[in-house]
């Protein structure tokens, strides 16, 4: 049925636009004829563009029912295409490209406006103004696309707050997150994804791709499993449908350092940066740049404990000091037991002493109950 009414109206306009030509072509023609009737008729209608009229609507709408069956074929292959592209991008890039299209064709339909009544080309010139202003706003919009989703946000959750007569419980961020080689290498990032709990656009700069390539060709093995888990937490990332991943291909190559070019990417970007390396971390703070330390949200995650408090360890092994004991909770925290080293490789319920906080992260000292 589609394809039927699809025929018709294609063979229509054909029609159509032959009868049109024709019309216009019919002034030229009759300079060439000099039979009186065939120029003479009524209310400017004469035989002869009565007659071109005819010839044009009929083998113009001949050429398009030819032409509907190519059309059609050409029009949905096209449209199945970009249905599947649309369909894998992110719905807010795909809300993004339409109003930088929307705001790009209003700029270019005012500026055509003072074009449009030049003879001959000035239909053509609003024509390309268009086209141009489609393209520029399309590409404006994605480079700017943190801050327009972000700006929508703002005014959607204004809107709801002020229905409900509450304010929203949850902020609104659409930061960019940069992940940086040490993270992918780490893995753990992509729990972290997975679970929801890094919002915004998920920043691989393609620098990066490229030093965790040449981790992952090193002679060294280790060094090359270390590569190639980074390319593997990266393909994993990408598969992540909840997530919004951009793989940026923009480099710096007047800087040769992976952690100056996060850097510069991250002031650029305005965007927070996820690394587990202690110095680029120092660095990026000193430049007022948020950083993201997975070892720290480790820590931050770790079971809280008081002095006073009583729980069940499994020792492992002797301290270095007399008597001690070393065991471990199931989040990796040290716990130092005094006078317990006749319990080792035994399960105890020991009394906390003191909690310690240290760089390397938390250590917990105890003695037997």
């Amino acid at each position: 049925m589609f394809e039927k009414i699809a025929k018709i109206l294609i063979t229509l306009i054909f029609a159509i636009t032959g009868l049109l030509l024709m019309e216009v072509a019919a002034p030229t023609v009759a300079q060439f004829i000099s039979i009186d009737y065939l120029n003479s008729g009524f209310l400017g209608i004469t035989p002869l563009r009565l007659v071109l009229g005819l010839l044009g609507f009929v083998i113009f709408g001949y050429a398009g029912k030819l032409a509907a069956p190519l059309i059609i074929a050409y029009t949905l292959r096209f449209s199945e295409w970009m249905a599947a592209y649309l369909g894998d991008l992110p719905t807010s890039d795909i809300f993004v490209l339409a109003v930088g299209v929307i705001l790009g064709l209003v700029v270019a339909s005012l500026l055509g406006t003072s074009f449009s009544r030049l003879p001959i080309i000035g239909p053509y010139i609003s024509l390309i103004l268009s086209l141009i202003g489609a393209i520029v706003g399309a590409k404006v919009a994605l480079n700017k696309r943190a801050d327009i989703v972000s700006f929508f946000n703002r005014i959607w959750f204004s809107a709801r707050s002020k229905e409900g007569g509450k304010k929203p419980n949850h902020p609104v961020s659409c930061t960019n997150k940069i992940l940086d080689t040490s993270v992918l290498i780490d893995g753990r990032i992509l729990d972290v994804i997975r679970l929801g709990f890094l919002e915004g656009t998920i920043v691989i700069p393609k620098f990066v791709l490229e030093e965790l390539q040449k981790i992952a060709d090193s002679a060294d093995t280790l060094k090359r499993n270390r590569g190639r888990r980074g390319l593997d937490i990266v393909k994993k990332i990408q598969e992540e449908r909840r997530a919004d991943i951009q793989i940026w291909d923009t480099d710096y190559d007047d800087i040769t350092e992976v952690d100056a070019k996060l850097v510069r990417l991250a002031l650029a970007k305005k965007g927070a940066l996820a690394t587990n390396d202690y110095n680029l971390s120092k660095v990026a703070e000193i430049q007022g740049i948020r950083v993201l330390n997975l070892n720290e949200l480790a820590n931050a995650l770790k079971q809280i404990v008081l002095p006073g408090e009583t729980m069940q360890v499994f020792l492992t092994r002797e301290g270095k000091e007399q008597g001690q004991a070393i065991g471990y909770l199931e989040d990796g925290t040290m716990v130092v037991v005094e006078n317990a080293k006749r319990s080792v490789n035994t399960k105890v319920t020991v009394l906390v002493s003191s909690v310690l906080q240290t760089s390397a992260g938390r250590m917990i000292f105890a003695k037997m109950k």
